[in-house]
């Protein structure tokens, strides 16, 4: 049995002394005025939830990637609200204590600022997320935010490489390239924050665009694909331990290869079987 004060140390070896855990949108305005980094990754389900609650990680993000990983869509349009409010639900059942974060998904809140809002409200009481996540910085989606904001629903948002509209902005490209990219990006960072966001996600924007973006707001920026200049990272979990050799991506590090680690597990329990091997005695009841 572990003492007490061994855990402690664990602990403290993990997360600085100084940090404190993120509870409140606040605590993530917080982290960006003292210049410490936020890590946040997705998660779809309690059993990931728990480890990764476990782990350190400041928070967790039920993305509506969960259409391409889990449900080997192409893109994430398909996701629906309830999908979304289903694994949220998981999510939070792993990790109770973590700041977790819901995405809408497409279709959710482009209709009309009415739906907008009332899928926001949906997702954080059905699911008890502590912020929704939306994407673009168009009028609409403003006034979906600044009135979630209104109503005590805290919102991240989202621009750059937004996947719920590549069908429109030419594919999986990085974003800012060019003075009008760039231009607008700017504004749109800025509008995100005056609407009430308490932090952004900036996915695939050019590095040094993200780190002038960064700079220029109060709230912290979450990077995917944006360079070291944000205030903290997002990655996909799945990306993340390897768990699919077939996607292979310029801003993802892989810090595991559990991919081939399943699959020589599943191979070695396949020819046990075949064998005679498994089960032995030892996993027989008498």
């Amino acid at each position: 049995m572990v003492s007490d004060s061994m855990s402690t140390s664990s602990a403290s070896d993990r997360t600085p002394s100084s940090r404190k855990p993120l509870r409140y949108p606040a605590d993530w305005i917080k982290r960006k005025a003292a210049g410490e980094r936020i890590s946040v990754l997705t998660a779809y389900d309690a059993t990931m939830a728990r480890l990764l609650a476990a782990s350190g990680v400041d928070a967790l993000l039920i993305g509506d990637s969960l259409g391409m990983v889990v449900q080997g869509q192409s893109s994430t349009l398909p996701v629906t609200l309830d999908e979304m409010i289903y694994h949220a639900r998981m999510v939070r059942r792993g990790a109770p204590d973590s700041f977790i974060i819901g995405d809408l998904p497409f279709g959710s809140y482009q209709a009309g600022i009415d739906s907008g809002v009332a899928a926001g409200i949906r997702i954080m009481k059905e699911a008890g997320v502590d912020a929704v996540k939306v994407e673009g910085a168009e009028a609409d989606t403003l006034a979906v935010i600044r009135k979630l904001s209104a109503a005590g629903a805290p919102v991240m948002g989202h621009i750059g490489l937004t996947p719920q509209s590549y069908l429109t902005i030419g594919g999986f490209r990085a974003q800012g390239r060019d003075d009008a990219q760039a231009t607008r990006l700017k504004a749109e960072a800025l509008a995100l924050q005056s609407a009430g966001c308490f932090a952004m996600v900036l996915e695939l924007v050019t590095a040094d665009l993200a780190g002038e973006i960064t700079a220029s707001l109060a709230v912290p920026t979450i990077g995917i694909g944006s360079g070291a200049g944000t205030s903290g990272q997002v990655l996909v979990i799945n990306d993340l331990l390897g768990l699919d050799d077939r996607f292979q991506a310029r801003h993802v590090k892989r810090y595991a290869d559990l991919g081939q680690a399943i699959t020589k597990a599943a191979d070695e329990y396949h020819r046990e079987i075949h064998d005679g091997q498994f089960p032995a005695d030892e996993h027989s009841f008498r």
